[in-house]
């Protein structure tokens, strides 16, 4: 079990299975290092879930001074854009950065294996650089050719001319063998011949295939001649028009480890059937240099979350939310925005584990990590998000009365700041009871509260507009009560903040919550009927003047309302906009408890 790390940090060196597997190898001399690699498809962005393959893949490399290349396996040009390719790259970087950069894998730019001869055999390898460009799985089409062109002259692969849905009914399924398609006998010449006309182009999408002659009666449906290539007529985004057929996953997957000599091929539970076809294709092209080897963990679902990128494409799609970095989704663009940090994410990874059985981590886990971090990290300061105006008539107009206010209590060394208690100030309405019920410690009629680095005040009337709502309160401040006053020791049961009315900043607030009702959303296949109409408030209120000068993405601790960071793309210091990264306290265990 792996201790909790200290907020602001990750352990050096957790504990799992996936990291006694490597140490032995390394202990056994099976590798001289550790080569790993993060390969997502560019078909969507990252979200949580990706964070925990992230943080273990770059971990391992990170603790044995090795290296995880950050590669695209991007072999289907329908789903795949470079807008992908670039907000990946970003969501990397910013993840690792500071902790795990220095393990970043990238290539030469422009770099492409080239085909050389060992041991009178064909080999192909492209090794990583300090910098330049992320690996392609695409910069292999070539090798990648050059191997099913192999498979083929060994026998082990032919050209099928079913349909893929006859492909798909002659596969069978899990409790009755597959059927041989009537082309699996074709001779190694004829597929050659054939496979090389798909490649030139000749046939439609559709009319033939590639795929594996392994076991149609095996009970593992992957080993079932999977498809190897299919023929598509459409450019990639990436390696251009060159390309008319295209590799499997599966195919392009294993070879492209061995290509980039990676060590250790690290996978979550769904691919665990997959890895027979893994070795098989390896271990089927007689190769020059030693086989990677593929290890499976449980990915990382988080409760009141959806992870799939065909769910997270729809409710982007059904505008039910802003894009795709809306904070309220689990993309790491979107969490980002939010104003939550990647030392939250590694930190919650971290505390998940790296297991073989597959659960629901609750998301107040994820809460906790992030509160946990932002408590050392964020700097206090006082703002009000429905303000109700205070005026304080025992207080000339224009004087103005230094508080100090500590920038944050977790620091070793505190530092303080000067606020100034104004005639006039806004506190949150909340915070005001005209009829106040039971125990209510806050200000009402007659009543007196602390103005937290302030003093106690008194509320004597209270104004009304023509409608009867609450326009004003007014009352007295007892200065004596302030920090080195004759009163400064007498107690009141209730403390508020409040802010100047005369120096506050206006802003605009976005109050986020989860964007699901119920735990596991994704259980249910009409899962839009459990989105959250209440994932988003918007405010305006007020903070103090040091708030103004906030950087994109900056984060404060507000007191007493919760964790909030300037938004990167909205805000500017002239329209100030804060998102709401966490709330102070878990209100949801609350509520569910009703």
């Amino acid at each position: 079990m792996t201790a909790e790390p200290t907020p602001g940090e990750t352990p050096a060196a957790p504990s799992d299975f996936i990291r006694d597997i490597v140490a032995e190898d390394l202990a056994r001399g099976r590798h001289a290092g550790v080569v790993t690699r993060f390969p997502p498809e560019p078909n969507g962005y990252l979200h949580i879930g990706h964070a925990k393959s992230i943080c273990l893949n770059f971990g391992i490399a990170r603790e044995h001074g090795g290296r995880c290349n950050l590669r695209f396996d991007d072999t289907n040009p329908v789903s795949e854009e470079d807008e992908y390719v670039r907000g990946i790259i970003t969501d990397v970087r910013w993840l690792i950065d500071g902790w795990a950069d220095r393990c970043l894998g990238f290539k030469s730019a422009g770099a492409v294996p080239e085909a050389r001869t060992v041991d009178g055999r064909t080999d192909y390898r492209l090794e990583g650089a300090a910098d330049g460009e992320p690996f392609h799985a695409s910069d292999y089409f070539d090798a990648l050719y050059f191997y099913a062109e192999e498979l083929i002259r060994r026998g082990h692969a032919y050209v099928c001319d079913l349909s893929p849905k006859e492909t798909e009914e002659y596969r069978g399924a899990p409790d009755r063998p597959g059927r041989e398609s009537p082309w699996r006998n074709r001779s190694a010449d004829e597929s050659l011949d054939l496979f090389r006309r798909m490649r030139a182009g000749e046939f439609p999408d559709g009319a033939r295939s590639l795929r594996a002659r392994i076991d149609m009666a095996s009970p593992n449906i992957w080993l079932r001649d999977p498809l190897l290539y299919r023929i598509r007529h459409i450019a990639h985004h990436h390696a251009g028009d060159r390309w008319c057929i295209y590799p499997l996953y599966d195919f392009a997957h294993c070879l492209s480890d061995y290509i980039e000599g990676i060590t250790h091929s690290i996978c979550t539970l769904e691919f665990e059937v997959h890895r027979p076809l893994y070795d098989w294709i390896l271990e089927s092209l007689d190769l020059v240099r030693p086989l990677p080897h593929q290890y499976e963990f449980a990915k990382l679902i988080l409760s009141y979350c959806v992870f799939s990128k065909r769910r997270l494409a729809h409710i982007v799609r059904e505008r039910a939310v802003a894009g795709w970095d809306d904070p309220r989704l689990p993309t790491l663009a979107g969490v980002r925005r939010r104003g939550i940090p990647a030392s939250a994410l590694r930190r919650l990874a971290t505390m998940v584990g790296v297991t073989k059985y597959d659960s629901l981590t609750d998301y107040a886990l994820f809460e906790h990590c992030v509160r946990d971090e932002l408590n050392t990290s964020a700097a206090r300061r006082l703002a009000v998000l429905r303000p109700l105006r205070l005026v304080l008539e025992n207080i000339p107009a224009g004087d103005r009365i230094e508080c100090r206010a500590l920038d944050n209590p977790q620091d070793e060394s505190p530092t303080s700041r000067a606020i100034y208690l104004t005639r006039e100030v806004f506190i949150e309405s909340d915070d005001f009871a005209e009829v106040p019920p039971p125990k209510f410690f806050r200000l009402k009629p007659g009543g007196e509260v602390r103005l937290k680095y302030g003093c106690i005040v008194r509320c004597d009337r209270v104004e009304k507009d023509a409608d009867g709502h609450i326009s004003a309160l007014y009352g007295t401040a007892d200065l004596d009560t302030r920090t080195g006053g004759s009163a400064a020791d007498r107690k009141v049961k209730g403390t508020i903040h409040w802010v100047s009315a005369e120096d506050a900043i206006p802003m605009e607030v976005r109050l986020y919550d989860r964007l699901f009702t119920v735990p596991d959303p994704a259980a249910d296949e009409d899962f839009m009927k459990h989105l959250n109409p209440h994932s988003l408030e918007t405010v305006r209120g007020f903070a103090e003047p040091t708030v103004g000068g906030a950087a994109p993405g900056q984060a404060f601790q507000f007191e007493r309302l919760g964790y909030f960071a300037a938004d990167p793309v909205d805000s500017r210091q002239d329209s100030l906009v804060f998102n709401r990264t966490i709330g102070l306290k878990d209100t949801w265990a609350k509520a569910t408890k009703k």
